[in-house]
């Protein structure tokens, strides 16, 4: 059974830091597209980032420049380091595996999702 458990969420003030962290269980993160998407409140599902199997990724232009995403293939996990956090980044954040060159554009690719973990940015 493919498990994806997020974690690292919590409240941190504008431009602050966090990183979130998405441990997989049952399959490979290599032999996937792995990537991290949000949805705030009343809107939809966004992509924030993807890394393919490849280990190429790929940012959302809000994500370019302050969010990193990563791969750990030896403890099978993901990541997504986030800084200068501003308020509209407020979100649930899920974890998702899709087909090999799946890509955040296309959400509905992706066919594993975690449970989310939430970001609050606020002063």
């Amino acid at each position: 059974q493919v498990q994806l458990r997020e974690s690292g969420g919590g409240s941190v003030q504008p431009g602050g830091s966090l990183r979130l962290s998405c441990a997989v269980s049952g399959h490979l993160v290599s032999t996937y597209s792995m990537g991290w998407f949000r949805q705030a409140p009343g809107k939809e599902r966004e992509g924030v980032a993807t890394v393919d199997g490849d280990g190429n990724p790929s940012y959302a232009d809000f994500a370019k420049g302050r969010f990193t995403i990563s791969r750990d293939n030896a403890k099978n996990a993901l990541y997504l380091q986030m800084n200068s956090l501003k308020p509209e980044d407020t979100a649930m954040y899920y974890c998702a595996a899709g087909p090999f060159y799946a890509d955040y554009v296309a959400p509905t690719d992706f066919h594993l999702w975690g449970q989310g973990t939430v970001v609050t940015v606020s002063s």
